[in-house]
C-alpha cells in the first residue's frame, strides 16, 4: 500500500527507523544528562544560587518585567496583524499605483534586521525631531518587521485558495470586497493560522531585543539579576527561570490558536449538520416528515 507522498515502510525500514529513533533518544537523554551533571558539579543547584526567588522585591520586579514583555508583545502583535492585513490587501489590489508602493514597503521592512529598526527608532529618530521612547521603539520595530512578514503570509494564504471559489462567487454577482469578506478570508484564515501563530511566537521572542536599548523587559532584568554579587551571581538559574517563562508563553499562545481552530471546526460541523434538517422542513412547508 502506498501513501500519497511516499511508499509505506516495509519490515526492514520499520526496524531501521525504530533503531534510529532509539539511538536519537539515547543521544538526547545523554546530552541532557551531561548538562545536568555539569550544572550539579558547578553548584548551580545549590540553595545559595536560588535564594533570590525568595525575595519579595525580586518577585515584584520579575512580574513587572514580565508585564513589560507581554505589553510590548500584545501591542506589537495587534499592530503587526493590522499592518499585515492592510498591506496584503494593497499587494492584492488590481491597481498598480497601490500595489507597487505596498510591495516596496513590505519588501523594505522585511529586508531590514529588526535590531537596526529598533536602534534607528530609538537612537536616530530623535535626531529627526521624533522621540519614540523605549517602549514605542520596541513596539514599532516589532510591528514593521513582523507586519511585513505577516503581509506575505496573508497574501500567500489568499492566493492559495482555488480560483474556482472566487469565480463561483463572481458568477452570482458578488463584488470584489464581498468575495474577499464572505468567501476568500473565512477559508484562507484557517490555512494561514499555523503560519500566523508561528510568526507571533517569533514576535514574542523578538521582544527580548528591547534590552539592547535598556527597555526593562525579562531579558534586561535577567541580565541585571544574574550579575548581582550579593546573590552569588545566579546567571544560570535566572536564565532557566526566564527561559521557562518564555516557553510557557509560547505554549499558551499555541494552545489558544488550537482552541480557536477547534472551536471554528465545531461551529462549521454544527451548521453543516443542521442545514439538511432545515431544508427538509422548508420543503414540507414546516410540517414534520414522520422521521
Amino acid at each position: 500500500m502506498s501513501n500519497v507522498l511516499f511508499d509505506s515502510p516495509g519490515p526492514r525500514a520499520i526496524t531501521r527507523n525504530r533503531l534510529i529513533g532509539a539511538i536519537s533518544i539515547v543521544v538526547v537523554v545523554g546530552a541532557v544528562g551531561y548538562v545536568l551533571l555539569r550544572f550539579y558539579q558547578t553548584g548551580q543547584f545549590d540553595a545559595s544560587k536560588w535564594e533570590w526567588l525568595l525575595y519579595e522585591q525580586i518577585q515584584v520586579e520579575l512580574v513587572r518585567a514580565l508585564g513589560n514583555t507581554v505589553g510590548a508583545f500584545a501591542t506589537g502583535a495587534v499592530l503587526a496583524l493590522a499592518f499585515g492585513a492592510v498591506f496584503a490587501l494593497g499587494r492584492l489590489s488590481d491597481h498598480a499605483w497601490l500595489r507597487v508602493p505596498c510591495a516596496g514597503i513590505v519588501e523594505f521592512f522585511r529586508a531590514i534586521p529588526l535590531v537596526i529598526l529598533i536602534f534607528f527608532l530609538y537612537y536616530a529618530a530623535p535626531g529627526l525631531g521624533v522621540n519614540f521612547g523605549q517602549y514605542w521603539s520596541v513596539v514599532l520595530g516589532l510591528t514593521l518587521y513582523n507586519g511585513s512578514v505577516l503581509a506575505e503570509v496573508f497574501r500567500a494564504g489568499v492566493n492559495a485558495l482555488p480560483r474556482g471559489q472566487t469565480e463561483a462567487a463572481y458568477s452570482i454577482g458578488m463584488r470584489k470586497n464581498q468575495v474577499m469578506r464572505f468567501v476568500v478570508l473565512p477559508q484562507s484564515v484557517r490555512m494561514m493560522l499555523p503560519a500566523i501563530i508561528s510568526q507571533l511566537v517569533v514576535l514574542l521572542k523578538d521582544s527580548a531585543l528591547g534590552f539592547l536599548i535598556t527597555y526593562q523587559e525579562l531579558l534586561y532584568y535577567a541580565r541585571y539579576l544574574g550579575g548581582v554579587p550579593t546573590l552569588d551571581r545566579p546567571i544560570i538559574p535566572v536564565s532557566m527561570v526566564v527561559a521557562a517563562l518564555y516557553i510557557s508563553m509560547c505554549l499558551l499562545l499555541t494552545w489558544f490558536a488550537n482552541f480557536l481552530d477547534r472551536r471554528n471546526r465545531r461551529g462549521k460541523k454544527t451548521r453543516v449538520i443542521a442545514a439538511p434538517a432545515e431544508d427538509r422542513l422548508a420543503a414540507t412547508g414546516g410540517a414534520p416528515t414522520g422521521e
